[in-house]
Formats: structure tokens, sequence, C-alpha cells
């Protein structure tokens, strides 16, 4: 424990050493580039060598950490079921972790024709159903693992705790009834992060209720891709359901000391379509800098392009938002080009293009997605990070005793009683 505090510098003192001034490293940590922890006398301290890590990574002098996580293993009794597969994102991390899927499930067409096609390219041998979820008939199936990254409708739960009973008429509840049929050892949901304070929290609270019926323990916790091997800042959230006759205990990916920027993730991308801007747009964005955005312009130009979005409160930072080489790219939205949720290029006035989107998303140069251009776009920006799916994956083999705990994962035991 002493060896490792004495790794950590005060921001003055890592400043010294690296010929850096003390802005600049509390600059890179507001950014997200580098973590932070607190002494006894409430003092940042950061780890000197991710500090001199990430200083030769923004000189040009570290090697790219970016790579696409495979284990190189498939446990054959590690089977698993994915329901609202998307394009692959989880399905293709859980296989590169080691499991083995049974049967996966995607209603959208482009979506599942992706699935399709790189099942057969790379030889994965998946089942993919095209039907609507509702009609799944979940009790011939048999699976130590069902995962699902379930759409999360507005719906409101004040004043209601029938748990199972509540979620009708929900996505969540095919996933629930999926649970309820098949009896996997181990459960695992992924929404986004608002899900937690959803309708005061009692959306989420019903969802533990319904698993907790169904005879699971459960936990959750909030992932930040960004220090999970992804070059995206993109948090999602995570419930990891284990049954409850079985002694198994929630394991979660402990995020890393070090992020991978935008630079390293775009190295020698494969050249792909992608969006590109009208004439009037793009000589308003080519006038932001990397990292910028709508206040980086002039006074007039900001007006003109904002409209009346120029008078409302709040941020509005991805607006006229051009991406900076030195940082992980901002959340992936659906469309690289809309107005509210820009995501410009750092250095070429346009706007991402497909495969660029599907470099930050971690999926390798090789996976196709089918449909339009738009619908490419859809796929990727929906999809969970490849490298967050296989870092979950790992955390489920672990706690279901096919590889060992590793110093990269967090093990919560259950409670007595529990």
């Amino acid at each position: 424990m002493n060896e490792q505090r004495e790794d950590l510098v005060t921001a003055s003192a890592a400043a010294v050493e690296l010929g850096v001034s003390v802005d600049t490293v509390r600059r890179w940590s507001k950014l997200g580039l580098i973590k932070d922890t607190r002494d006894a006398r409430n003092r940042r301290l950061f780890s000197r060598a991710e500090l001199e890590r990430l200083h030769r990574k923004l000189s040009g002098e570290a090697e790219s950490q970016y790579r696409v996580l495979e284990s190189g293993e498939l446990f054959d009794d590690a089977t698993c079921i994915d329901l609202f597969a998307g394009a692959g994102g989880t399905a293709l991390g859980f296989h590169n972790a080691g499991l083995r899927h049974v049967y996966l499930n995607e209603i959208d067409r482009d979506a599942a024709a992706t699935l399709k096609q790189n099942s057969e390219t790379h030889g994965l041998g998946w089942n993919i159903d095209n039907r609507d979820v509702c009609e799944v008939d979940f009790t011939d199936m048999q699976a130590e693992v069902i995962q699902a990254g379930f759409p999360c409708q507005a719906f409101s739960y004040a004043g209601k705790s029938r748990g199972f009973e509540d979620t009708r008429g929900t996505l969540f509840f095919e996933f629930a009834r999926a649970i309820r049929d098949v009896r996997p050892k181990v459960a695992i949901g992924e929404n986004v992060r608002g899900l937690v304070k959803h309708d005061g929290g009692r959306t989420l609270a019903t969802m533990l209720e319904t698993l907790d019926q169904l005879g699971y323990r459960v936990r959750y916790r909030v992932l930040r891709s960004q220090y999970l091997d992804v070059p995206q800042k993109r948090e999602r959230l995570i419930i990891f359901a284990v049954r409850r006759d079985l002694d198994i205990p929630f394991i979660f990916p402990r995020e890393r000391d070090y992020v991978i920027t935008l630079r390293e993730a775009l190295r020698d991308c494969p050249a792909s379509p992608g969006q590109e801007y009208p004439e009037k747009k793009r000589r308003v964005m080519e006038q932001v800098p990397p990292g910028g955005y709508w206040r980086d312009l002039p006074e007039a130009v900001q007006k003109e392009y904002m409209g009346g979005s120029y008078y409302l409160s709040g941020g509005r930072t991805g607006m006229a938002r051009r991406l900076s080489w030195d940082e992980p790219s901002l959340t992936l939205t659906c469309a690289p080009a809309q107005k509210q949720t820009e995501r410009c290029h750092p250095e070429e006035t346009r706007p991402l293009t497909v495969r660029e989107y599907a470099r930050i998303q971690t999926f390798p140069d090789d996976w196709e997605f089918c449909g339009s251009m738009a619908h490419q776009y859809k796929q990727i920006g929906n999809a969970v990070p490849v490298n967050l799916g296989y870092h979950v994956g790992r955390c489920v083999l672990a706690a279901l005793g096919y590889v060992p705990v590793d110093d990269g994962m967090d093990v919560i035991l259950p409670e007595p009683g529990e």
C-alpha cells in the first residue's frame, strides 16, 4: 500500500517532473485524460507512471494502445443468449472474452443482416432470430448467461411496487420473461446511465424488484468506457444478476488508469463513406478549432448558426462541436451531423465516417454493417463498445469460474442471508 502511495504525486510536483504547467496537469484531469485521487488533506494526487505515459502519448512518443480486445479462447459450456443484439457490440465483446452464443434476437432488419453477415464471414455460427422478441418462446432454451441491452421506454411507476407485473408492456419485461423461463446462472442488463435517476430512481428500483422476485441477487454499476479500452466518453449502466441458489460473486471491470485518444483510434483508419456538410454549414464548422464548439465562433456567426438556441440556458456543448485528437471522442450518437450533437473530425471539416465511427466503438475493421449509410451510423451509434463488452464478459466468466479473477476486476461478495 505504501509503495502505491509513493507513486502518487501532487499536480505541482507532476508539473515540475514533466516540465509542463500546473494548469496543464489540471486540464488533463478535467478532460478525463488522467484520473486523480484524494489524500487526507483533500489534495488531488496523480499516478506518476500514468502521467509520464500520458505525456509521452500526447508528445507522439508512445505507441498506440488502441486494439480490439480478444482472449483467444472460447468456453463451450459458457453459453449465452443475447437479446436486442443490435449490430453485435456486446455479442462480439462477449465472444472475444470467451462466451459461446446459442441464440441472438434482433428485430431491426438491417441490424439482423449485419449480425448474419458477420457471423458467416467470421465463422461465429450464431443463431440469429429476426422476430419480435414478444413472439419468442424461451421455455425450451438453455444458457448459463442471458444478456440484454433492453431499450428503456419512458414509463413511470410512482407509488407502485408490483415488480414483475409493473414491467408488462415494456421490453424489460421480455428480458425478465426470458430469465424466468431459462433460469440462467447470470443475467446481465445494459442501459444508459440515465436509468439510475429515471422517475426519481423508481424505474430502476422496479426492475431490481422484478429480478429479486425471479430469484436473483442484483448489483449494478455505471461503467465509464473511456477507462476500459474504449476511445470514447460513453457511460453505460450494467446490471449484474446472479441466481440466488448459487454461490457466485458479482464481478465488475475495474477502471484502468489510462485512456485511448482519438488520434490513436483513427490512426490508419480505412477509408469509407460518410456524411457531408452542406456548404453553408461547412463554412461555419471550419472556424471551430479542435476540441471547440459554438462558443469559439465569432458572436455574429454564433447567433446566425444557433438561431433561437443561442438565447437558451445550458451549455449546448454538442452544437458546432469539433472533436480533439488528444482526447477520447464524445459519446457517439446515431448521426454525426445532427446540429445538437455534432461529431466533426478533429482536423478535416466533415462529420466522422462510418469506419471512423466503428473504430471509436472498437469494432474490428472487417466488421461490415448492412443497410443505408444512415442505418449504418444508427447501428454503430446505438451499439455497446466491443471492448466494454469484452471486459464485462471476462467478469462474467470469472464469476462462473471459467477464468481466474485478476487485478482488473472488482469482486463483490453477497451479503449474509442475501
